[in-house]
């Protein structure tokens, strides 16, 4: 019998072959031998790693003799005028970000998948950046993995394939590219990558997963050209505009002790703790740099991520290491892991919609900014406001739980005991927590007692605000610090924040929850700051 052999699998892009999709400084050996069971026309690249100590050998002292080493290797097919690219091991780093199809391994399996036999999901959630993988012991639908189609990138998925397809392979995962197991043999996996080709290529999964058309690809290249420019416009922008995040670009083990480095431009030794875009432009001021002048530059720049021997765990283009937001024409797209996504119009008409009237203009205390940090703007308006209660870093969970801060300030307006959260800052990441934070304060109080003593505490048991405590009356504001223009309501906001506060819109609703969103003039000139969070 056989043996079932797994394969992972990309998709150059038309443009590329085996002569222009491999990273120029690239160390892979070129397999010349005559007598293979190579295909007809195909090419062979293989690592041969040397043998290494481990670095733990030498670190403990160890006299023993100990080495470890690397093989890989990748395979370039023709297939139908395209090229089909076979990798081993870790050698899909050699490959150029951009010289294949990101979508080929989603889509396929998309097309391939039967619906109702999914087996894991890989999900991104843009504006701040989380990655999830939720699995299942059994196969199951799509609304068993909860993957909310209006929040969140669906980056992988692994399941059963259609009964159409299982002559071909059983399992099918897809991301960037297809992982299949299969027993056939060399000879004749040319036959089974020109089928992939064919159900790539096929629109099956508009009807199989209609509920992902929200987000898609963008695939002309006339309008690809259109949004670098826009990247590399906001990018020389100083500080960046909120839109404009740089980021580790895969699921990532936080544990593991590392740093970060660029490179691309010259050695530097410039060293950081973590991923920002103010770390990648000290790089660049370190290289003599100003500007960037040319989205290649995006391309051939790397973030690495480097272990405590400086040895490089990963490393990644700054371009796939970029989230932006931005409008051409009046559409919307996203940047995500070195892919650009069309949001759908109908669906950002709807969430203008929805959010745009809860926006106000005007509020009686939540006056403009004159203040730095985020804790002395609200100790301002606690002073200028005596009905003003300040209850910014202050507990309200039960005993053995985690923080929960009520508010940042609290009043009594229009029949309601109104919770403020204050943020300085319109960055995704910032928002979505400041809109979790809204959520998880006023479900505590009205489910759970402790919470309620404690708030009536903290208020030093205002009768003005007891009664409303009691009764669980509740409304909720946030204020956000920012010079961005008011005018344009949620439209101020970068798109996945927005898609946040629907979400948190919506949960208020059903706990009949009145909610706004005010922005407050910001009246300080600030500085990027480091760690992307202004306070």
């Amino acid at each position: 019998m056989s043996k079932t052999r797994s394969f992972s699998i990309y998709l150059l892009k038309e443009s590329y072959d085996p002569s222009n999709s491999l990273k120029d400084d690239h160390t892979l050996e070129l397999i010349t031998e005559d007598r293979t069971n190579l295909p007809e026309d195909s090419i062979m690249y293989i690592s041969d790693s040397p043998l290494k100590e481990p670095w733990w050998k030498r670190y403990w002292g160890i006299s023993k003799t100990l080495v470890q080493t690397q093989k890989s290797a990748l395979v370039f097919l023709p297939i139908n005028e395209r090229w089909i690219v076979l990798t081993f091991g870790s050698t899909y780093h050699q490959l150029k970000d951009n010289c294949y199809e990101h979508d080929f391994g989603i889509r396929t399996t998309l097309n391939a998948l039967n619906p109702k036999e999914i087996k894991s999901t890989d999900i991104l959630q843009p504006e701040n950046a989380k990655r999830q993988r939720i699995q299942s012991p059994v196969d199951s639908e799509l609304s068993f993995f909860d993957l909310k189609s209006d929040e969140t990138i669906l980056q992988k998925m692994t399941g059963s394939v259609k009964e159409e397809y299982q002559t071909l392979f059983k399992k099918v995962t897809g991301g960037n590219s297809l992982r299949v197991s299969s027993k056939l043999e060399a000879q004749e996996i040319s036959d089974l990558c020109g089928s992939l080709i064919e159900i790539y290529e096929k629109e099956d999964y508009k009807t199989n997963f209609p509920e992902l058309q929200n987000i898609v690809p963008v695939r002309d290249p006339v309008v690809i050209g259109q949004l670098e420019d826009k990247l590399v416009q906001a990018f020389n922008q100083d500080p960046a505009p909120v839109e404009l995040v740089l980021a580790i670009p895969e699921l990532f083990d936080y544990s593991t002790d590392y740093k970060i480095k660029y490179s691309g431009a010259g050695r530097s030794g410039l060293e950081f703790t973590d991923v920002f875009i103010k770390g990648y432009r000290d790089y660049l001021t370190d290289r003599e740099i100003d500007q960037i002048d040319d989205i290649k530059k995006f391309y051939t720049h790397k973030l690495q991520i480097l272990d405590d021997n400086d040895r490089n765990i990963k490393d990644y283009t700054i371009f796939k290491s970029f989230l932006f937001d931005c409008e051409i024409d009046g559409k919307t797209y996203h940047l995500c892991e070195g892919e650009w996504y069309f949001i759908e119009t109908d669906f950002i008409q709807k969430l203008s919609t929805e959010l745009d009237p809860i926006f106000v203009d005007t509020h009686r205390y939540l006056h403009q900014c004159e203040k730095k940090r985020e804790d002395h703007y609200n100790i301002s308006v606690k002073d200028a406001f005596t009905v003003v209660k300040c209850l910014d870093k202050k507990n309200i969970s039960p005993r053995g739980q985690y923080n929960v801060e009520p508010c940042d300030l609290i009043y009594v307006e229009s029949e309601y005991l109104e919770l403020a959260h204050i943020k300085i800052s319109t960055r995704s990441s910032s928002l979505s927590h400041l809109f979790n934070q809204g959520v998880n304060s006023v479900q505590l109080l009205r489910n759970n007692e402790e919470a309620r003593q404690k708030l009536k505490t903290l208020v030093d048991n205002d009768v003005s605000m007891n009664d409303y405590i009691d009764k669980g009356t509740y409304s909720v504001t946030y204020g956000i610090i920012t010079k961005n223009d008011k005018a344009k309501k949620s439209k101020s906001l970068p798109l996945f924040s927005r898609i946040s506060l629907l979400r948190t819109l919506n949960t208020l609703r059903t706990m009949n929850i009145p909610m706004r969103v005010h922005y407050i003039y910001d009246n300080v000139d600030r500085k990027e700051i480091e760690n992307g969070n202004e306070d």
